[in-house]
């Protein structure tokens, strides 16, 4: 496969941005690859900046439910560029597009939009904390809730693949009052709680974790999470930005019938722009400035372009029959995998929800950020770069999560499952 293209721009970009990438997971350095460039998407479908086509399995992380240039995203984005890109004052479809989200996730009364998932967590936790006059967070190992500084703690995702166990930069001052613990251990947190519950402004979870690979709540997890934020008054807050609309209209907290206090939202309800969210009870709410005195601002939220694209995607995906689709085609990739992994005996743990999927090298069965550290790094590095090589896109980390979108016909789950069964057979060798 030709790539001189993007070695080209790869060695242009390290010389003025730093790593040569935007985000660091980009850098593929954990998989001993240079990043590939790419050039347009259609469908599941990318094409580098040498013509080389891949089956996406990434869909910038997660909000392409539709696919790339799904054309009634296209047609608002287009439509609405006729009024302006971007006023920093209250225009319609943003309100029109709260309306949607609140209609469609349980625990939401009241929703600000903001500009990313980051933005949407670090907003949650000012609010939390503020409401609560407390300041400990409790968030759990290996779930990565953006980069503001109090979630920098045994954060999963591009934190993990780098093998940095936070950041420099982060004062200690900020992270004394955070507490990770283990992801799916109920006694843990009972027991973090007794001692500490009073003084715990909010407990934030990703309710289905995808930061260190896909790893399902236990059955009981969210219920104690839910009790025990009850009993001592915090606030819950389920991050739902890889989740929301995506593994059920309604999030994960349909799914579960377990609901948060507040919730947060990335990209997806904005079309893949660049859009973050966060809502919940009116109790909560209406003490964001200025209807209360806990402060948030941004010049581009709700901006009119990504409220378009947002309001399309959303009513694509609440057609009937979208999900019941979307799951059936991740079922078929998920017993492809495993079907070929097994074929070549290669331990692997296989999971999916909804249209999630995780793949971990380990016999282990995966419930916590330890069990997927046990994972063989250097088999997926081998099976990351032969899935490339045979034009299948996927993550450049162990620790992240495939994406299907309603644009991946059997067809491409077939032809990745092919391609799969032989890059599992030459890693016998």
């Amino acid at each position: 496969m030709n790539l001189a293209t993007s070695k080209k721009l790869f060695d242009r970009a390290v010389s003025v941005i730093p790593g040569g990438v935007n985000s660091p997971v980009r850098a593929c350095k954990s998989v001993d690859a240079d990043p590939i460039f790419v050039n347009n998407a259609e469908g599941c479908l990318i094409f580098d900046a040498d013509g080389n086509r891949y089956i996406d399995y990434i869909g910038s992380w997660g909000p392409l439910i539709l696919g790339h240039r799904y054309p009634a995203v296209i047609e608002a984005i287009i439509s609405v560029l006729g009024r302006g890109t971007s006023f920093g004052a209250p225009i319609d479809l943003e309100v029109q597009l709260a309306e949607m989200v609140i209609a469609a996730v349980p625990s939401v009364e009241m929703v600000r939009m903001v500009n990313s998932g980051t933005e949407a967590t670090m907003s949650a936790i000012r609010l939390a904390r503020g409401v609560t006059q407390r300041d400990i967070v409790i968030k759990f190992d290996g779930c990565y809730h953006g980069h503001a500084d109090t979630l920098l703690v045994a954060a999963g995702s591009g934190v993990a693949t780098l093998g940095i166990p936070g950041s420099p930069g982060v004062p200690e001052s900020v992270v004394q009052h955070t507490l990770s613990l283990p992801y799916n251990d109920i006694a843990s947190i009972k027991n973090v709680m007794k001692e500490q519950g009073l003084k715990v402004a909010c407990i934030i979870v990703e309710p289905v974790a995808g930061n260190m690979g896909l790893v399902q709540p236990v059955e009981g997890f969210l219920q104690a999470l839910r009790e025990l934020a009850d009993q001592y008054g915090s606030v819950l807050i389920f991050d739902e930005v890889m989740t929301g609309f995506r593994v059920a209209y309604g999030g994960a907290q349909a799914l579960y019938a377990v609901y948060p206090d507040l919730t947060c939202f990335g990209k997806i309800i904005g079309g893949g722009l660049p859009v973050g969210a966060y809502g919940g009870k009116l109790e909560l709410m209406t003490n964001v400035a200025p209807q209360g005195s806990i402060y948030q601002a941004g010049t581009l939220s709700g901006n009119p372009v990504a409220m378009a694209a947002g309001i399309a995607t959303l009513k694509q995906i609440q057609k009937d029959g979208f999900y019941d689709a979307l799951d059936q085609k991740a079922e078929r990739l998920l017993d492809g995998l495993v079907q070929a992994a097994e074929k070549a005996a290669i331990p692997v743990q296989a999971k999916r929800v909804g249209s999630m999927l995780g793949f971990f090298f380990t016999g282990m069965e995966v419930k916590n950020f330890d069990d997927a550290k046990t994972c063989d790094l250097d088999k997926f590095t081998r099976f990351y770069n032969g899935m490339r090589q045979n034009g299948i896109y996927i993550a450049p980390s162990q620790f992240e999560t495939l994406f299907l979108s309603a644009a991946h016909e059997m067809e491409h789950i077939e032809a990745t499952i092919k391609a799969a069964g032989k890059v599992l057979d030459q890693l016998k060798t």
